[in-house]
């Protein structure tokens, strides 16, 4: 290399090595006191957008959790209250049991009088519980439809969701519903027309405790898979998107020391076109 007054290259080989340490040093600082390896979309344009999909889905999954959450306590309290109209059955099917014999020695009329409140009792019941009969969409019937509970990470949105179906005469439980309504134990005829249709009622009872029952586990398994998701998935967005604090660390290090060397070095470069004025002494 010659030496010239008018053009150090020396110097603007250390000046452009010393603004891509300079460089380097900042970008490892901002990934450690930021805590991510992608703080503009210049860092990594295509990772970006990896790890934008990434955490969208994983915002689409953690409410999608909520949204189990929420099924699942809906579908407990209408278990809850299928188990009461199921105790309440079983207390109807006692005092029909009592009228229909034929050496019942008490009081029919307090009997029937019984029966028929613990059959508005289970009216009450299934209204409380969204399953009774009725005009659809209002409380007291919201339940008596095909019940779809959005949970996401599905390849269709058809995947994305749960779905119950409670819909149909057959899902009523009150005692319109269930077939009960206009029974009496006032004789021991209608006890035994009461007996037959309340066998009847735990019958479909039990189908309607099942679906509730099944809807419940459905949801319990997909709150599983979607935590799972939600953990892969994010696994994945830090792959992408963290820093790695040791290794830029140990780049914080090596850019301190090389910057520097680099002053140090450009001090010397600078220095250097005044040794050719000896040349001229």
């Amino acid at each position: 290399m010659s030496l010239s007054f008018q053009t150090n290259v020396t110097s603007l080989v250390a000046e452009n090595n010393l603004n891509v340490n300079s460089t380097n040093q900042a970008n490892a600082i901002t990934q450690l006191t930021s805590g991510y390896r992608i703080n503009s979309s210049g860092d990594d344009a295509a990772g970006l957008a990896v790890a934008n999909t990434l955490r969208s889905q994983i915002a689409e999954l953690n409410q999608g959790v909520s949204n189990a959450n929420d099924g699942t306590a809906a579908l407990q309290t209408i278990d809850g209250g299928l188990n009461n109209i199921s105790n309440i059955l079983d207390t109807l099917k006692s005092l029909a049991t009592q009228s229909a014999s034929g050496t019942f020695a008490g009081n029919r009329t307090t009997l029937n009088n019984e029966f028929t409140t613990l059959l508005s009792e289970i009216d009450r019941q299934a209204s409380n519980i969204g399953l009774a009969s009725g005009t659809a969409n209002t409380a007291a019937t919201q339940y008596n439809a095909s019940i779809s509970v959005y949970i996401g990470g599905g390849a269709t949105q058809a995947d994305a969701q749960v779905t119950i179906n409670l819909s149909g005469s057959g899902n009523i439980v009150d005692s319109n519903g269930l077939g009960i309504a206009g029974d009496q134990v006032d004789t021991a005829a209608h006890a035994l027309t009461a007996l037959s249709d309340i066998a009847t009622a735990v019958t479909n009872l039990g189908n309607v405790q099942g679906a509730v029952g099944t809807g419940e586990n459905d949801l319990t398994y997909a709150i599983g898979l979607a935590n799972s998701q939600i953990e892969n998935k994010s696994a994945a967005e830090s792959d992408i998107r963290d820093a790695n604090i040791a290794q830029e660390a140990a780049a914080l290090t090596q850019t301190q020391v090389l910057e520097q060397s680099s002053v140090a070095a450009l001090a010397q470069a600078n220095a250097a076109p005044q040794a050719l004025l000896k040349l001229l002494q």
